[in-house]
């Protein structure tokens, strides 16, 4: 198996567990608070960008590297993670393109991504730069299992992730912290020996 199937498995778990957590909204809850000023809606139109830039981005070659692995892809965009009017705005919006059935939505989507996946490991162009697909698929598990928590937590219910899932995201989100200068601050909370800043997060 190569490193783009191993990871499409993974990205196909994730997927699964987080249309799994959408599908425990009942109906009168679309419209109540879920992360931040975000309602489930969108919070749930934001989690399935994650199936819409994998068909999205494959379609789009690129014609060369320009982010090396999914902890570069990070950095590069932490101007863009700061924007958080731009994103909401994007979130809003994928929001309310889900329509009167949210469920079906993200179902469809994720066939697509699906689709989309059943080709080779190609260099695709994302907001970040050219990234070999391969590379760009932890950073969709990672938001995926992320949002997954944070939707199971608005409603009420269970969030325990795919164990393989939750390794994941750790793994990149310390290799993230690393490439931050932050080891020692990450090593001290580890271990019990420090605490990280109020609202530190890699993202």
């Amino acid at each position: 198996m190569t490193t783009l199937d191993e990871r499409i498995a993974l990205y196909r778990l994730a997927g699964d567990h987080a249309v799994s957590m959408v599908a425990q909204v009942h109906a009168g809850r679309w419209d109540s608070p879920a992360l931040g000023t975000w309602t489930v809606r969108t919070l749930v139109g934001h989690l399935g960008r994650s199936f819409t830039t994998v068909v999205e981005y494959s379609a789009r070659p690129a014609e060369r590297v320009d982010v090396t692995d999914a902890p570069d892809y990070y950095l590069a965009i932490a101007g863009i993670l700061a924007d958080s009017a731009q994103i909401d705005a994007r979130a809003a919006q994928a929001g309310l393109t889900l329509g009167d059935d949210p469920l079906g939505a993200i179902r469809e989507l994720q066939d697509r991504a699906a689709v989309a996946l059943a080709t080779d490991d190609h260099v695709i162009q994302t907001i970040a730069g050219g990234m070999r697909l391969s590379d760009y698929l932890p950073t969709r598990i990672f938001e995926l299992g992320l949002h997954s928590v944070d939707l199971a937590r608005a409603i009420g219910v269970p969030e325990t992730l795919p164990p393989e899932v939750a390794d994941s995201i750790l793994t990149l989100a310390v290799e993230v912290a690393k490439r931050r200068g932050d080891s020692q601050a990450l090593m001290c909370a580890l271990t019990g020996r420090g605490t990280l800043r109020a609202g530190y997060s890699i993202v």
